[in-house]
């Protein structure tokens, strides 16, 4: 009975030997693919999944693996290639130095920049991307979130009242194109910026995004005039151009769109634009968003507000959102047609048909959203 057990604690040594063989070589097969894999993607760590900009709230669980991030990145639409950001960390050393914490990444981001930035949850400087489309509110709602020291309750304060206090406003002549009293709105570029987590202010912040317009917004809007593509003064282009924003989905469409909206305008029609009626909603506590989604029919006679486009005819009392240079170009130099109308497909690409005629516009409501 004793060799008897001494046999079955042989057989178990055995046995647990083998098995941890067994995972040794797996464990090494593993890390010789992730090699190879990277020495044959190498050149994918440097592009990035898409173009899209905005920042993506992204959390890594304590305890994450290299694998279970990678994969999360990937279903969040963070990366296209799990396997490659696996490799990349595993073979380089990162691995364990992925930190838990909440992140705001973005699909314009490399492998390389993303894994980087996994690596410090409280990084010395953090990068703010303000994405085109976004209200003065959301900004600001945004730079609460992100962690740092800039007081976001200033920034909106001065932001929507267009207080210009501590501001070198001599550099800034383009703000006289705005009626008197009136917010920043339109005017505080969407871009991307390296801010110090801690001892940024809001004039900061704001100088920035000035200056950013200054640089890239003004020679555009400069040439336009002097080569006669507009007679629309800069407050009226950025009013457009944030309707565009809101309204196109694909970039390919941003000058149509504004076409339509310029031949409404030349013939004295209103514009219709839904997105002047979302931003006289405004917040909607039920969903926590700043733009309404979907507007119901009744809405675009009720909301009484100068926004609602529905209701006044003209541009509307000033810009929506902060428009992207794509779409203010869009607007100084749009599509040369005679279309008045347009409808979104129901395919959920984003794609618009457009109508010359308000008959032609009622068969294209009925054929793509009346399934």
């Amino acid at each position: 009975m004793r060799s008897s057990a001494l046999l079955s604690l042989s057989s178990l040594r055995v046995w647990f030997t083998a098995i941890f063989l067994l995972l040794f070589v797996a464990a090494c097969s593993r890390q010789d693919v992730l090699v190879s894999y990277l020495a044959n993607n190498e050149e994918s760590l440097h592009r990035p999944h898409s173009v899209d900009s905005r920042p993506l709230r992204f959390v890594v669980a304590p305890g994450s693996t290299a694998r279970a991030i990678a994969e999360q990145l990937a279903a969040a639409g963070l990366i296209g290639d799990a396997t490659l950001f696996e490799a990349y960390v595993r073979t380089g050393g990162m691995a364990e130095r992925l930190e838990a914490g909440t992140f705001y990444l973005n699909p314009a981001m490399t492998t390389v920049e993303i894994a980087a930035a996994l690596q410090d949850a409280r990084a010395a400087s953090i990068r703010v991307t303000i994405p085109e489309g976004w209200r003065l509110e959301q900004i600001a709602d945004y730079l609460r979130e992100r962690q740092i020291s800039l007081d976001s309750d200033d920034y909106r304060r001065r932001a929507l009242s267009g207080d210009l206090t501590g501001l070198d406003v001599s550099r800034y002549a383009f703000l006289n194109s705005r009626p008197a009293g009136t917010s920043l709105e339109g005017y505080l570029f969407p871009s991307t910026f390296e801010l110090p987590r801690e001892g940024a202010s809001a004039v900061d912040f704001l100088t920035r995004q000035l200056d950013a317009f200054l640089a890239q917004v003004v020679p555009v809007y400069d040439a336009a005039v002097a080569g006669g593509d507009t007679k629309l003064d800069l407050y009226a282009v950025l009013t457009l151009a944030s309707i565009v924003e809101r309204e196109a989905v694909l970039a390919e469409e941003r000058a149509a769109i504004a076409a339509v909206y310029l031949n409404r305008l030349a013939a004295g029609i209103k514009l219709d634009a839904d997105p002047t009626v979302q931003y006289a909603l405004g917040y909607q506590p039920t969903t926590g968003q700043w733009w309404k989604t979907p507007v119901f029919l009744e809405e675009y006679s009720s909301v009484l507000s100068p926004y609602n486009t529905y209701i006044y005819t003209g541009i509307p009392p000033g810009p929506i959102a902060s428009p992207g240079l794509a779409s203010i170009q869009a607007v100084l130099q749009p599509d040369d047609h005679a279309y008045f109308y347009f409808v979104a497909t129901p395919d959920g690409s984003g794609a618009h048909i457009f109508a010359e005629t308000y008959d032609e516009h009622l068969a294209n409501v009925q054929r793509y959203q009346n399934r």
